[in-house]
């Protein structure tokens, strides 16, 4: 079972790497006919979206370390699976960033951003260290607030796949600006490995960040909600 639920996170992220920064980085080569801010966000809302409904029933569809440990603060998820969660996870969006690169590189030209995260001179905005950790907080609690109200027993059935997908979405148009949205460490490092240098150097905020709004979201979920 565990065996399933590994290849069905590994898989899940595969496309939420590949869809969700395959996206920014392909697009970019033609500005001219470039999806922009909004494509980008609802490419990332959509792989999430439909993961949710194709592997959901295996796994969760997490697709995210953080949310992983957001629910198991808030007593949705056992601790023995962490561990194994996490790194499918972080494999699957490497081996995702791995095709992208492949694909990318075959026009010739390098690679640039590779649509990693950043703060300072790599942030889209050029926004600080500060904007871009509470930023990083705040997008992830939030996140892990919907996730959390639209998983619960008490939710209505079979929409949670759609809310989550439109949580992440909104949470991209507001956050691209500022760090060009993680909230999710995998998806981090699975950019920054291929661009090394500066991302590297920073990938620490993007997973750090993340983590702490989603401790912050299971704990505050748990008290406000679960005990209703």
């Amino acid at each position: 079972m565990i065996a399933q639920k590994f290849t069905a996170e590994f898989l899940g992220t595969f496309w939420l790497v590949l869809g969700g920064c395959g996206s920014a980085v392909l697009s970019a080569a033609f500005p001219e006919v470039g999806i922009g801010l909004l494509g980008v966000s609802f490419a990332f809302g959509l792989t999430v979206l439909t993961i949710a409904y194709g592997l959901g029933h295996i796994s969760g569809a997490h697709l995210n370390p953080a949310v992983s440990i957001g629910l198991w603060i808030g007593g949705r998820f056992s601790t023995k699976e962490l561990l194994p969660y996490i790194v499918a996870q972080i494999l699957g969006g490497i081996a995702a960033a791995f095709v992208l690169y492949i694909i990318a590189t075959g026009n010739g030209k390098p690679i640039g951003d590779f649509a990693a995260n950043g703060y300072g001179e790599h942030s889209p905005g050029k926004y600080n260290l500060v904007s871009a950790l509470v930023t990083e907080i705040v997008m992830t609690f939030m996140f892990l607030i919907v996730i959390l109200g639209a998983t619960d027993k008490r939710a209505p059935a079979g929409f949670a796949g759609l809310a989550i997908g439109l949580a992440l979405t909104l949470i991209h148009l507001i956050s691209i600006p500022v760090t060009n949205t993680s909230v999710n460490p995998a998806r981090s490092i699975s950019q920054a490995v291929f661009v090394g240098g500066w991302a590297i150097e920073q990938l620490w905020l993007f997973i750090l960040a993340p983590i702490i709004g989603a401790i912050l979201a299971g704990l505050v979920y748990k008290i406000f909600a679960e005990k209703n």
